[in-house]
């Protein structure tokens, strides 16, 4: 059985690294066989804020946004039809790298779009390799902080625990909390 460390702490305190949590489980009788970190294929990619949004002069479905990653402000074409003001973001700045649904990495450069300059990419699900979604870019709530690199939002440790047939009661994650 596998589980992520991310769903037991929905149902108990933890305090504890992933590693002695292995070994507090192993000597409760579950025999942990592997605690593995599992992370976004992603580097560079922050929380980023829409503070404005302006009509591309030589594109009708483009935008020119500037964002904010709480420290810099950075200006942005995007295509997205859900790119506003006040919007809670994806950004991968320039020297972002981002590993695509065939295992190529490619890395954000500056680049011009239509002879506007943008210094960055506003992600899609997708994009990150996150979820399926690809019609616009991420919307976060506002539990995440413009600035905070997105790659620890998707982080986690999964436990591999070998379940024998007597412990029934520990096939869920209700029953690894308990």
């Amino acid at each position: 059985m596998k589980i992520p460390l991310s769903w037991l702490k929905e149902y108990i305190e933890i305090d504890q690294s992933p590693e002695e949590v292995g070994e507090i489980l192993t000597r409760a009788g579950l025999e942990v066989d592997k605690v593995e970190e599992i992370s976004p294929s992603f580097e560079g990619v922050t929380v980023a804020e829409i503070l404005n949004v302006e009509p591309h002069p030589n594109a009708d479905k483009l935008r020119i946004a500037t964002v904010s990653d709480g420290n810099e402000t950075y200006t942005v074409v995007c295509g997205a039809p859900n790119c506003r003001i006040g919007l809670i973001t994806a950004l991968a700045k320039i020297g972002a790298s981002i590993t695509d649904d065939k295992g190529k990495k490619f890395t954000i450069k500056k680049t011009k779009i239509r002879e506007v300059e943008s210094s960055g990419m506003l992600c899609s699900e997708k994009e990150l390799m996150l979820g399926e979604s690809h019609v616009g870019i991420m919307e976060f709530d506002s539990g995440f902080k413009p600035g905070t690199d997105l790659k620890s939002f998707f982080s986690d440790y999964l436990f591999e625990i070998s379940l024998t047939p007597n412990l029934g009661h520990c096939m869920s994650a209700i029953g690894i909390a308990r």
